[in-house]
């Protein structure tokens, strides 16, 4: 084998071994000393000192290099032989090294070859490619997820992509009839600063209502100024879902001028950074709280309410502030680069009208709007009396709803109960289901003494008759 002539074919290891080769010679080079003193310092024989100069003088640092055998990880039995050895490995996972050579060698004996030794099978099967034992062995499926190459996008400026996606989280909460579930967290990210521009917490599986109204959040401008990320992006990254390659979405999309981008199915890796924040939102945030699926927490569970307050202000006040760790900058500054203005809808009754599918058509009375219980009422509904009206809300706050009618925006009608109140339907149906509660109770109770109170009355009554009931016995007078 010939030997190459650059020191940078070599590896650390080897230059560092031939440097110390140089340092035993050189005093003999720089004729400091005799080779035969050499030889006695470094306990070398002088036949090897020898060699070791002359190659020096040839070729330098490189002559001292040790070369390696040409038939250096060779293995010296037939080639049919060692393709039985991989396809028997191949073929079979978990199996022994041991059962592997035994197989072999009956193979062998039948085939009247000879057969390999069990350290011949061993290096063989430690010379198969990773990859290749991943895809025969686990599927391509896992071997795309390990092997492939993926393409990470990285965004240049904020709002340039956004990606979205859901997860169930690692907490059990008490919900309206006090059972123990766990929540879905929808989120929507900023890929450049890895801001939160809009997020989603309830009970209910992932669905287009929620990512509408989740998207719904993210673009328009929040009423906390401590929250100030909104704006269209440029891309909307999601996977797969159903609710995401809904026709409504792209619909959306077309409108706002907005791609859509969807990651490889089955390969969530292209979608890491937000991966990513649900495993900081487990590991910063709900591992410190009760319920938390893997604590073993004797404290009370926490209300989907509690929940929510709680997220919000970690959130907003720590992870936003939090410096993150592969930008080396807080979201909230990066996303407030002074270079940069966020491309807005035109108006929130036009977003309403493209995102929000919770719907309903009501006809407006002399007393307002009913919906939900609650009377809804606005000056510029008193010319649209009798009128059919389609109504549009957000379920986290019915506080307002929007009015649209023949599709173009009517008003905002309040409700008057619910004025400067921000309340959800949730809690609506969550005051419902506690009267209702409290009415059967009333009704047992009431039902229970009604019954008691009948019973006794009969009891009464059957005493008094049987005081007052006339002997059946003949009596006589001079008895």
């Amino acid at each position: 084998m010939e030997q190459k002539k650059y020191l940078i074919y070599y590896s650390e290891d080897k230059r560092f071994a031939a440097m110390k080769k140089y340092k035993i010679i050189e005093p003999y080079l720089s004729k400091q000393c005799s080779l035969s003193e050499v030889a006695t310092n470094s306990n070398y024989c002088i036949r090897t000192l020898r060699t070791w100069i002359s190659n020096y003088k040839k070729n330098g640092l490189v002559g001292l290099i040790t070369k390696e055998r040409c038939d250096k990880g060779k293995i010296e039995i037939s080639n049919e032989v060692e393709q039985m050895i991989k396809k028997y490995t191949l073929m079979n996972k978990n199996i022994s090294i041991a059962s592997i050579q035994r197989k072999i060698a009956v193979w062998c004996n039948e085939n009247q070859i000879t057969e390999p030794s069990y350290y011949q099978v061993r290096k063989i099967i430690a010379n198969i490619p990773k990859n290749l034992t991943v895809l025969a062995q686990e599927g391509a499926k896992k071997y795309s997820n390990k092997f492939d190459l993926i393409y990470l996008r990285e965004a240049d400026y904020p709002n340039q992509i956004w990606q979205a996606d859901h997860t169930l989280l690692d907490i059990n909460i008490l919900n309206s009839k006090g059972s123990s579930v766990r929540p879905w967290l929808t989120i929507i990210l900023d890929d450049y600063s890895r801001a939160v521009v809009g997020y989603y917490i309830d009970f209910e599986a992932p669905n287009s209502l929620k990512t509408a109204l989740t998207l719904r959040q993210a673009i328009w401008k929040k009423k906390n100024p401590n929250w100030p990320v909104c704006g269209i992006p440029e891309t909307f990254y999601t996977d797969h879902g159903s609710d995401f390659t809904s026709i409504h979405l792209e619909q959306v999309a077309l409108d706002l001028k907005m791609s859509l981008l969807f990651s490889k199915v089955g390969v969530p890796r292209g979608r890491g950074k937000i991966e990513r924040f649900f495993n900081t939102v487990n590991t910063m945030f709900l591992e410190s709280l009760p319920g938390y699926t893997k604590n073993n927490s004797t404290k009370k569970l926490l209300t989907e309410e509690e929940l929510l307050i709680a997220f919000n202000d970690w959130l907003l006040n720590t992870y936003h502030y939090r410096i993150h760790g592969t930008t080396k900058q807080r979201p909230i500054d990066m996303w407030n680069r002074s270079d940069f203005l966020p491309n807005m809808p035109d108006s929130l009754e036009n977003l309403d009208l493209l995102l929000l599918e919770v719907k309903k058509e009501r006809v407006v009375h002399s007393d307002g709007i009913h919906l939900f219980g609650l009377k809804y009422i606005q000056p510029n509904l008193s010319a649209f009396v009798g009128e059919s009206v389609e109504i549009r809300y957000d379920p986290r706050d019915i506080s307002d709803i929007r009015v649209f009618y023949n599709r173009e925006f009517l008003c905002t009608a309040v409700s008057t109960t619910l004025e400067n109140y921000s309340i959800s339907l949730n809690d609506i149906r969550k005051e419902r289901n506690s009267v209702r509660r409290n009415l059967s109770n009333n009704l047992q109770v009431t039902t229970e003494t009604v019954i008691e109170h009948m019973q006794e009355n009969r009891r009464v009554e059957t005493n008094s008759q049987s005081k007052h009931k006339k002997s059946t016995l003949r009596s006589y007078k001079n008895d």
